[in-house]
């Protein structure tokens, strides 16, 4: 039963259960069954007040997010109802919150008369983060309790906050031990003869209010990225000029259309698959495997020591090994300077920023990586490098350790066979800077045994990494699409376009960054290490000599000052006529006469390089499913989040209309390079999309 009642000296309790996380589902019955619950108690003579409570480690977690592609009728009607049910109760009810309340979680605590809460519980409404907005009631209860000024901070950020900050802005009523439900049961005892406290009753205190609209108004992403935010803005005005009544109206339709929105898709996509990458294809759920105790990494460079601090921030302790002396001071004040920035900016106590100072550790031996069940080799990307590293490696890590590479691009099942233990190496492909960006693609190899990999993925958790499973091959998932989007990028220089207008078309799109300023924030000189092998490893795959060019000319980038942009103020790229002038000037040797071109045909060939390789990538068995490169590409290459992904995308798109432009394309200049994948061409055709080889995503 979702929903069990019992009674204590004249209080009604109510616990509902839907674990692991609570959600208030409407498919699993939980609001119809509250609902009957409530109207039998508050029938009942013998009872004075209710407690709702629930089971487990959480009050609720919201709404089930897999069940949002539904009517929003289906999915928002029986909260609404149960909400109008609680306003209508001539009896108090008190909510006892465990854990937390998030989401249509808090709402319903919000249509009670009183919310009381454990310690360490924490509080929100994030549904901004999933292009909605609270849809029972949550943009009308919480300006009632907060104030106008605080309710537009907490709804418009999704921010959410401790129990202790909730009490001090009124949203909790008290602060419980342990006990939370027993804590409830008096306090209820308590106010059963006090009166009502709902807070739809309650006069809204407006101080700040307009200034505060007005300010997050100003600050709400340009188009659909920001339609939730003014959205939510218009559900506190509308509570605020028309009452609780007119303003619910308001907040209802505001979250139907929302609902169904494409952005809104998209966010649901990208949440549901971060998740689902965890449940890997092909690896028991059932393996257990120990945590990762001790990290050692080899190479002190910039994603050593990165992975280094990505390793302390989780608690972990991590050896930085390097026989460089000079390399590894570097790291060392490196390491010194990133925790003082956070602590002198808030970002972390100083209590905090000795904690992570002590977890890193720094040594010129090999030897010191003994001891360690967890050892990342980050040094330079050149496979002769990397045999010296793993054969010692071979010889001094403990027996039963994991030993990995952080390779980008190199075979992981030629690294892995430097060793006699192919079975304990897998690659960890961190991405710069490793301390912040949260993708880890977890590459299996040949031989990876399935408790190596699974220990990857327990890792990954560990240092709060997304981590995805990736199959060898040059590149992995990320940057062998990459390769394809920059091809493109490329070309279009060559046809037409310059830097600036390639990179403006991407990011007005909805990319973090443009593919060329992503080149010159990465390093050129990466790239272009990485073209000269692959130029003698796939001579008939021929690329642009533009990025080529501009590093013969030593701009590498950000590095330098210098690489498709100037960097003189700040950090911001400025155009340079000297680069305008070198890519005209290519397109002149090589015969070619430049044409306008569209942002539409530059976004449509950029995007559909990755969805075509994408395919081949799912062909290959490199990515187990779309939404392992989705999440890939989503949280490592600054893939717009609202587009939930290439492979979502072009599900949204349509295939056909996929197919039929990359047809177009292969008609036309370097068209070698849009052979459309077969796997695209069949589901094109067969009128499938992508998401039919996701499985169960939720």
């Amino acid at each position: 039963m979702p929903v069990k009642t019992h009674i204590e000296d004249g209080v009604g309790i109510i616990v509902f259960s839907n674990p692991p996380l609570n959600p208030i589902s409407a498919s699993a019955g939980i609001p119809q069954a509250i609902e009957a619950a409530l109207r039998t108690f508050d029938a009942d003579p013998a009872i004075k007040a209710i407690v709702l409570a629930a089971e487990g480690r959480m009050f609720s977690a919201g709404a089930d997010i897999a069940e949002f592609d539904k009517d929003p009728e289906a999915i928002a009607g029986p909260a609404r109802r149960l909400d109008d049910v609680l306003d209508g109760l001539k009896k108090p009810v008190v909510s006892a919150i465990q854990g937390g309340a998030l989401g249509g979680g808090l709402e319903l605590a919000l249509a009670t008369d009183y919310r009381i809460a454990t310690a360490d519980a924490k509080v929100g409404l994030p549904e901004v983060t999933l292009g909605l907005i609270p849809g029972a009631g949550g943009t009308q209860r919480l300006p009632c309790l907060t104030g106008a000024a605080q309710a537009v901070q907490l709804i418009t950020t999704g921010k959410v906050i401790s129990a202790a900050e909730a009490h001090r802005i009124g949203l909790l009523d008290a602060l419980a031990g342990d006990d939370v439900r027993a804590e409830a049961v008096a306090f209820a005892r308590t106010v059963a003869s006090d009166g009502r406290r709902r807070s739809r009753d309650q006069e809204i205190s407006t101080e700040g209010g307009p200034e505060a609209i007005a300010e997050a108004r100003g600050k709400a992403p340009r188009g659909a990225p920001g339609d939730a935010v003014r959205g939510a803005l218009d559900a506190i005005e509308a509570v605020i000029v028309q009452g609780f009544d007119g303003g619910l109206k308001a907040e209802y339709g505001i979250f139907d259309r929302l609902l169904i929105s494409e952005p809104a898709r998209g966010l649901r996509h990208a949440f549901l698959a971060e998740r689902a990458v965890a449940r890997v294809p092909g690896l028991d759920p059932a393996l257990k495997v120990d945590p990762v105790r001790a990290v050692a990494i080899i190479g002190s460079g910039t994603m050593g020591t990165g992975i280094a601090l990505a390793v302390a921030q989780a608690g972990l302790p991590v050896t930085v090994i390097d026989a460089n002396a000079a390399a590894l001071e570097r790291s060392r004040s490196s390491v010194e300077s990133t925790i003082s920035r956070a602590v002198e900016r808030g970002r972390m106590s100083e209590a905090a920023g000795q904690a992570q100072r002590a977890f890193i550790g720094f040594s010129l031996d090999m030897e010191a990586v003994r001891g360690a069940d967890f050892v990342i080799e980050a040094v330079f990307e050149d496979i002769s490098v990397k045999q010296q590293v793993f054969e010692a490696l071979d010889r001094l890590a403990d027996a039963g350790a994991v030993i990995a590479s952080n390779t980008s691009t190199l075979d992981v099942d030629r690294i892995a066979a430097f060793t006699n233990r192919p079975q304990s190496v897998v690659g960890t492909h961190f991405f710069s800077p490793a301390n912040i960006m949260r993708l880890l693609e977890v590459v299996q190899g040949a031989k990876t045994a399935s408790s190596t990999l699974a220990r990857a993925m327990t890792f990954a958790k560990q240092i709060r990494k997304v981590g995805v499973v990736s199959g060898v091959c040059d590149g992995f998932i990320g940057n062998r699409m990459f390769e394809e989007y920059l091809r493109q990028a490329y070309f279009l220089l060559e046809e037409g376009a310059l830097p600036q207008q390639v990179d403006a078309a991407m990011e007005a799109w909805g990319m973090a960054m443009g593919p060329l300023r992503t080149m010159d924030l990465a390093g050129q000189d990466i790239g272009w290490s990485i073209r000269k092998r692959r130029a003698v490893e796939q001579p008939d795959r021929p690329y642009s000599c533009i990025p080529d060019l501009i590093c013969e000319m030593g701009r590498y980038g950000q590095k330098t000052g210098a690489g498709y942009y100037l960097y003189t103020r700040g950090g911001k790229p400025e155009v340079d006529p000297a680069i305008d002038a070198l890519v005209i000037e290519e397109s002149r040797r090589l015969g070619i006469t430049r044409r306008p071109i569209s942002d539409e045909e530059i976004v449509e060939r950029c995007v559909y390089a990755l969805v075509n390789e994408g395919a081949r990538i799912l062909e290959d068995r490199i990515a187990a499913r779309p939404l392992d490169i989705d999440t890939v590409w989503v949280c490592g290459y600054g893939f717009p989040r609202f587009r939930g992904g290439p492979m979502f995308y072009a599900d949204r798109v349509g295939l056909p209309h996929v197919l039929s432009r990359i047809e177009d394309f292969a008609g036309a200049y370097q068209g070698w390079a849009w052979t459309p994948a077969d796997l695209l061409r069949r589901a094109a055709e067969a009128g499938t999309g992508f998401a039919a080889l996701n499985g169960d995503v939720a």
